[in-house]
Order: structure tokens, then sequence, then C-alpha cells
């Protein structure tokens, strides 16, 4: 191909067009997308992250029965003649009382889509301001899905 100045002013355009698409990419896409890569298959990311979502969503919501679909079966078990659904919800009343219980909880809900997961076999971490569990965020695959254990 010849060079015309045409031929320049399009070169130019296109590197342009390229420059604003990926400076477009990087405001698009979610805080820590690039720097805490997740370690584990996309699906297994996913599942983690829906897991560890519904978790918090239920815990917001005050929903002791549903949070407990979550948690893994030991943490599950009745204690003391009482269910997991019955002292969750006895534990959420109290703990959504606190000041700041919700907010905590909101910024792991706003943070769970970014969040660095690392899957490892059958266990899993998501990394969140604020653990989920026993001071910690740690899945288990049981029962055919993440489970929370603690």
């Amino acid at each position: 191909m010849e060079w015309t100045p045409a031929s320049d002013m399009l070169a130019m355009s296109l590197r342009s067009a390229i420059a604003i698409f990926a400076a477009a990419v990087v405001v698009v896409l979610p805080a820590g997308a690039f720097g805490a890569a997740s370690v584990g298959s996309y699906e297994q990311v996913a599942w983690v992250r829906r897991a560890a979502s519904n978790f918090v969503r239920d815990e917001l919501r005050g929903d002791g029965a549903s949070a407990c679909s979550i948690l893994n079966a030991p943490l599950r078990a009745t204690r003391r003649h009482a269910t997991c659904a019955r002292r969750w919800n006895a534990h959420l009343a109290t703990v959504l009382r606190e000041r700041g219980s919700r907010t905590l909880l909101r910024a792991d809900a706003r943070a769970i889509p970014s969040a660095r997961v690392v899957v490892h076999g059958d266990g899993a971490s998501i990394a969140l301001p604020d653990p989920l569990l026993s001071g910690a965020s740690r899945f288990i695959w049981s029962e055919n899905c993440w489970m929370l254990e603690g």
C-alpha cells in the first residue's frame, strides 16, 4: 500500500479508536478485575460468589432458614434442641440491631462480584472486607454445591 495523507489519517484514527476502547474497558471492569485474579475455573469462581452473595443477602434480610441452607452440614445440626434456622434467626435479630452491622454486610455484598476467589480442590475462599463466618470466608464442595464452613 502506498502512503498517502488519507492512509496516514486512517491509521491514526484506528490507533485512536483502539486507545479509546482500551480506556473504556478499564473504566467498565469492576475494581480488582486486573490485580486480584481469582484461581479456579470460571464456573467454580462464579458458584462461590453466588453462594457468598446468597448468604449475605439472607443475613441482610434476617432470614436464618435461608442462611442455614448455605452452611455445611455440621453447622446446620440441631444443638441443644435448637434448629439451625432458630439459632440463626436469633443471632441475626441481635446482630442486625448492632450499629454498623448492615453497613459491613452491604460492603461485603458490593465486594463479592470482584473479590478474589481461590478454589483448590474441594475447598474455596473469598476475600471480603468483613469475613462471612468465624473470621473466615471458606467454602467446601459438599452436597453438589459450595457450602460455607466454619
